[in-house]
């Protein structure tokens, strides 16, 4: 149905056809014949899905090529353009030209089955809602709506991104929890599991015959090797709608983009020789690791299978940050000692609440700050799986960020992960000394190969500019707000061009729920900003003073079961947060519910 996300701009296709005379028209003299004059005509496929004719001006083509319907002249672009429709009809009246051999360089094979492929595709935008879904910059949950008929629907997606898939369809289509299902069984109206999951389940997944399938990040299917790749196709190609997502299609080169346009029209890229050689050439590591054709291939993309929202076309709409709290799913057994601290925590609390001594309420309360602490370092241990695992999902998309953290566990985690996946990267913390600060700040900024910048929140939050990256994690948080704000603006500053993303990966039933719930009580009481509220849909205004979030995600544990029921059955387990928010806006009814809609 549609691959989003992929573009290199619009380019315009040069020729030297003029709608006036010119010296290009042969001579003519003594023996010269007027029908021996030769023109060339190539079509091309123009960037706005129609088809252009290109040639060296000469009057008697001219008058042909406007008898052909609905073509117009482009004045800016120098071509005739005209309706894929008419192509049949500009070949017949190329060819009877008087007085001129007319040699017509047609469309490439590839791309005529393309664009006839893509015809004969049933044009949803006439069903009730689609066109102003697509013209708003159709999501793909609002697509499924389009298609309810033809529901269950099944997603595939990285492991990570599960979780956040059933908390928005749950948030914003309304279904129930019990109907959406991240297990073996398959059999919920939404059906969500990993890639992995597809090379186990691919005979039950083509049993069950889905007709809605979308495939989340679909570049995890770029390599033909792969055995995600293999088990994911069949299906794909089975359903009657397909919606492929990915903002990176093809990180590196076209080739890249095969396996998910065989997805889309098994037809029609049938021969990986046929692309290779169109798409493909000039590559100096082997075969098909070039590129080449590459304005036919995007202007071939647009017109068939994509949907795109350049950033430069909504730059102006989007806010200067935006903050997305990402929950993390931990392991029940990297829990359990939080969750003993937890309980011996309350029961301080508890004492200290009925204590009457002065002494004796000091004590408790240099026992309770103990506890916090050792809360704080066992919190950090215990999501080191789950944050690698989302940061295994951010590699995946190519761009340069910077990530967080204050214990020395996590910053070594993440440097080791990286350095793991031979990722560039550089690292500044407390053991950092000063003189090479700068050095490596400059290494991050100049260079495209260091994709990484590990920080400490303390350490690396102030005085240095990395405006090169515009995405900023946070795996954990600090207690004073102003650390985190500070951190945030190594990226949102002088320099920056991008709209900066910010996300923090925060996780139940760990010191996060202590911290986040100070740094906003914080905030308020310090007189800085009105009270925040952690809202499903609002944009940040990007003032310095405020933690405000755009969205809540949840994310699924690396280390769990797949097929844990109590985790992956509903979506009940992982509502807890949303629940108090709501909880909370009723007692205060003059604050802002979370939206539903």
């Amino acid at each position: 149905m549609c691959v989003p996300n992929y573009s290199q701009g619009n380019r315009v296709l040069p020729s030297t056809l003029a709608p006036k005379p010119n010296t290009a028209s042969a001579p003519k003299g003594e023996g010269s014949k007027e029908s021996e004059q030769k023109v060339s005509v190539k079509i091309l496929l123009h960037h706005s899905g129609d088809l252009a004719a290109k040639f060296v001006y000469n009057q008697a083509v001219v008058d042909a090529v406007r008898k052909i319907p609905k073509a117009i002249w482009n004045a800016k672009e120098r071509l005739w353009v005209f309706p894929q429709s008419s192509l049949s009809s500009a070949e017949k009246i190329l060819q009877d030209v008087s007085g001129v051999k007319v040699e017509i360089e047609n469309l490439d094979p590839l791309v005529q089955r393309a664009i006839a492929a893509a015809s004969s595709v049933p044009d949803l935008r006439r069903k009730s809602g689609i066109r102003f879904i697509l013209q708003h910059g159709g999501r793909a949950i609002a697509v499924t709506t389009c298609v309810r008929e033809s529901w269950p629907v099944l997603i595939i997606a990285p492991s990570s991104l599960r979780l956040h898939w059933a908390t928005m369809i749950h948030q914003w289509l309304h279904v129930p929890p019990s109907d959406i299902v991240g297990t073996i069984h398959l059999d919920g109206v939404f059906n969500i599991i990993s890639y992995d999951m597809v090379t186990k389940l691919d005979k039950l997944l083509m049993a069950l015959d889905f007709k809605v399938v979308i495939a989340d990040e679909s570049h995890f299917l770029k390599s033909a090797q792969a055995k995600r790749t293999t088990a994911s196709l069949p299906v794909i190609k089975k359903a009657q709608y397909a919606i492929l997502l990915s903002g990176t299609p093809a990180l590196s080169r076209p080739i890249e983009l095969f396996k998910q346009l065989e997805a889309l029209y098994p037809d029609v890229y049938r021969n990986v020789h046929e692309y290779g050689n169109r798409y493909c050439k000039g590559g100096f590591f082997g075969t098909y690791q070039g590129a080449s054709n590459h304005d036919e291939l995007h202007n071939l993309m647009k017109a068939t299978v994509m949907i795109r929202r350049l950033k430069k076309d909504v730059l102006s709409e989007l806010p200067s940050k935006r903050r997305q709290q990402v929950f993390l799913d931990l392991a029940e057994k990297d829990l359990r000692q939080i969750n003993a601290l937890f309980h011996e925590l309350k029961v301080v609390k508890a004492k200290i609440k009925d204590c009457t001594s002065e002494e004796d309420i000091k004590s408790l309360k240099f026992t309770e700050k103990q506890l916090i602490n050792k809360i704080y370092t066992d919190s950090a241990e215990a999501k080191i799986p789950a944050v690698l695992d989302y940061l295994g999902t951010v590699l995946e998309a190519g761009c340069k960020f910077l990530v967080f953290a204050h214990h020395q566990s996590m910053l070594e985690a993440l440097h080791q992960f990286l350095k793991k996946k031979k990722v560039g990267c550089i690292r500044i913390d407390g053991n950092t000394p000063a003189s090479s600060r700068q050095a490596l700040v400059s290494d991050f900024q100049g260079n495209d190969e260091i994709k990484a910048a590990v920080l400490s929140i303390r350490a690396a939050g102030v005085g240095i500019t990395l405006t090169a990256a515009s995405t900023v994690i946070f795996a954990e948080l600090a207690w004073t707000p102003g650390d985190l704000i500070q951190a945030e603006d190594r990226a949102h500053r002088i320099g920056q061009v991008s709209s900066v993303n910010i996300h923090y990966l925060l996780a139940n039933d760990t010191v996060d729920d202590i911290i986040w719930d100070v740094v906003q009580s914080k905030l308020e009481n310090l007189g800085q900003t009105k009270t925040c509220e952690l809202s499903a849909t609002q944009m940040l205004d990007g003032q310095e003073n405020a933690l405000e979030v755009s969205s809540s995600h949840v994310m699924s544990s690396p280390t769990k079961p797949r097929n844990s029921p109590s985790k992956q059955q509903t979506l009940h387990p992982f509502l807890k947060r949303c629940n108090r928010l709501d909880d909370d806006a009723e007692e205060h009814p003059s604050r802002p519910k979370v939206p539903r809609n």
